[in-house]
């Protein structure tokens, strides 16, 4: 976990890829690596993303690939079998948490309340996804959360674009953003690989002048 982590507060970026088409995860997968991002993740909201994930990871060993939107252990072990490197969750599901941590396969459940973030901390969870991020009062709440839970690190996702990105990566507890806006569903099916880029080079230079080119938040 120590890994991803660091990885991933490195980037400062977590694409959140909803994919229908296998063979366009190749070209995604080149179109975010051309752009500076070295990361995604797949969400099983369609039929397609396991097959996604093997043909990320067979080509592009660069890219490090999660799977999303993960509800149940069927599916994280489906995403697992698929080489995704980490398992991210929209809740804070028990027995998908739990399954991941004895299989030793890095987990970012998501949380939306105090209770939830001291339910990940008993199981030695420090990096949280914090979602719906703008829904459960944004950069406020995420404020209001590093009191308390000041070692807790989280990836807000959920209404998160180019406009506000800024804001959240200032914040001390955050240690990546993740959003949709860099590689929509649309421009994906559409083959738009080059505006994939353009957009994640231009993600990629908000986290440089918020954070200095290597001013990642592990």
């Amino acid at each position: 976990m120590t890994e991803v982590r660091t990885a991933l507060g490195r980037i400062g970026l977590v694409p959140v890829i909803t994919i229908d088409s296998p063979q366009d995860a190749v070209p995604l997968a080149g179109a975010l690596l051309a752009g500076g991002i070295g990361c995604a993740e797949i969400t099983f909201r369609t039929s397609s993303a396991a097959d996604a994930i093997d043909s990320i990871r067979a080509s592009c060993r660069d890219l490090l690939v999660g799977a999303g939107t993960v509800l149940t252990v069927p599916q994280a072990q489906h995403a697992a079998h698929a080489g995704a490197q980490f398992i991210v969750t929209p809740g804070f599901e028990p027995s998908v948490v739990d399954w991941c941590l004895e299989q030793d396969l890095p987990v970012i459940p998501g949380v939306a309340t105090p209770t939830e973030v001291s339910m990940a901390l008993t199981r030695g969870l420090g990096l949280l996804k914090f979602f719906p991020a703008e829904a459960m009062g944004g950069v406020p709440m995420l404020e209001a959360l590093h009191a308390p839970f000041a070692r807790t690190r989280f990836v807000p996702t959920g209404g998160i674009t180019a406009a506000n990105l800024a804001r959240y990566l200032a914040l001390p507890n955050v240690a990546a953003c993740g959003g949709s806006w860099m590689a929509p569903r649309g421009m994906i099916a559409a083959g738009r690989f080059q505006e994939i880029t353009r957009l994640s080079e231009e993600a990629r230079a908000i986290v440089g002048q918020v954070r200095g080119e290597s001013g990642g938040k592990p």
